[in-house]
C-alpha cells in the first residue's frame, strides 16, 4: 500500500478546508477496500468521523433529513425511514451483511464505486481507473455490467442499493461546497454516466462535502424494493427495482420507479412512469412499459440475459404493486 497522511477533522470548516488535497474517510467500507487493491492511492485521508452529521431529522415540511455520517444499520432501523419510507429500509437490508451496515455512512454508500472486475485488477486496462487505457469489459466477462446508458469507454454498473430507493422517493442530496455555500442536488443530478469521462461517478468537486439527503414529505402509495441477485444474501444486483404505485379505484394515479445493477447509475426513465399513470393494471399494460424502459437495453454477451430478467422482474414488481399477484 502507499504511504498516505491521516488527519482528523474537528468541523466541517476544518475538513473542507483540507480537502483540497485530499480525500475524505469515514466507515472506509469501500475506500479501504480499493486502497489496500491499489486501485485507489490518496495521498492523504481526512476523517470526519467527528462532524456533526449523525442525526436523522423532520424538515419542516415533514420529509426527512439524513445526516451524512448516519449509518446504514441507523438509517434503516429508524422508525420514520420503516413507517414512512419502508423501501429506502427494505433496500438498505438488502446491500449488505451486518458488520458493513454498522460502519457504512449515507455519505459514502452514495459516492461507493463499481465493482466491475476490471475495474478492480490493476493488471486490466480500465478506463474509469486510467482514461485512456480501454475497458476490457467490453469484450470481456461482463456478466454484472450496464445493459442501459452505457459507452464505449465503459459499460460498468452503480453497485449501490439505498441510491436506487432514494431516486424512486426524489431526493436531494445536500453538499457544503469549498467555498462555503451549500446547495441542494436532486439525486437522479449526483451519479453521472461514464460518456467519455467513465472516470467521473458523481458531480463532487474538490472539497465538497456531503452533509446530508433529503427526503420530501412521505407520498401515498404501495412501496415495493425488489432485488434479484446471485445469492439470497449480500451480493450485489443483476437488477433492482424501487416501485411505488399508487391506486385510485381501478385505475394507476401515480407510479415512481428506479432501477439498479442496469446503468453507471440508478435509472429512472420519466416515460417509462407515464405509460402507467391513468390506466388499469394488465399484463399487456405492464409489457408495454418493460418495452419502453429496454427499448434501447444492449448486452454484451454474458450479460445479455439482464434484458429478459428486467423484463419479468419489473412486470413481477407492477403486478405486486398493484395486487394483480407477484408472477410473471
Amino acid at each position: 500500500m502507499k504511504p498516505f497522511t491521516y488527519a482528523r477533522a474537528n468541523d466541517r470548516a476544518d475538513a473542507i478546508a483540507q480537502a483540497a488535497d485530499a480525500t475524505y474517510i469515514a466507515g472506509g467500507t469501500n475506500l479501504l477496500d480499493l486502497m489496500k487493491l491499489e486501485v485507489m492511492a490518496p495521498d492523504k485521508l481526512v476523517d470526519i468521523n467527528r462532524l456533526d452529521l449523525s442525526e436523522i431529522g423532520v424538515t419542516d415540511d415533514g420529509g426527512l433529513r439524513i445526516g451524512a455520517l448516519v449509518t446504514n444499520s441507523d438509517c434503516a432501523a429508524a422508525d420514520r425511514v420503516r413507517r414512512d419510507y419502508p423501501m429506502l429500509s427494505r433496500a438498505i437490508l438488502a446491500g449488505a451483511s451486518g458488520q458493513l451496515r454498522n460502519k457504512a455512512t449515507t455519505g459514502g454508500n452514495l459516492c461507493q464505486r463499481t465493482r466491475c472486475y476490471y475495474f478492480y485488477d490493476t493488471a486490466m486496462p480500465c478506463n474509469k481507473r486510467e482514461p485512456g487505457s480501454g475497458c476490457q469489459a467490453l469484450h470481456g466477462f461482463n456478466r454484472i455490467h450496464a445493459i442501459l446508458g452505457a459507452s464505449d469507454a465503459c459499460i460498468a454498473t452503480y453497485p449501490g442499493d439505498m441510491a436506487v430507493a432514494m431516486t424512486a422517493l426524489d431526493a436531494q442530496i445536500e453538499i457544503e461546497g469549498a467555498d462555503g455555500e451549500t446547495r441542494l442536488v436532486p439525486i437522479e443530478e449526483f451519479h453521472l454516466l461514464p460518456g467519455d469521462h467513465p472516470e467521473k461517478d458523481n458531480i463532487l468537486t474538490a472539497g465538497d462535502l456531503i452533509t446530508a439527503v433529503i427526503l420530501p414529505p412521505p407520498v401515498e402509495g404501495k412501496q415495493i424494493y425488489r432485488k434479484v441477485r446471485d445469492r439470497a444474501s449480500y451480493a450485489f444486483a443483476l437488477c433492482s427495482v424501487a416501485a411505488i404505485v399508487k391506486m385510485d379505484g381501478e385505475t394507476i394515479s401515480s407510479a415512481a420507479m428506479a432501477f439498479g445493477g442496469l446503468a453507471h447509475k440508478p435509472w429512472r426513465d420519466p416515460d417509462v412512469e407515464a405509460l402507467l399513470v391513468g390506466e388499469k393494471p394488465s399484463t399487456d399494460l405492464f409489457g408495454r412499459v418493460a418495452d419502453q424502459l429496454l427499448a434501447e437495453a444492449k448486452g454484451y454477451g454474458s450479460n445479455d440475459f439482464k434484458i429478459p430478467l428486467t423484463r419479468r422482474v419489473l412486470i413481477s414488481v407492477l403486478k405486486e404493486a398493484t395486487d394483480q399477484g407477484a408472477s410473471a
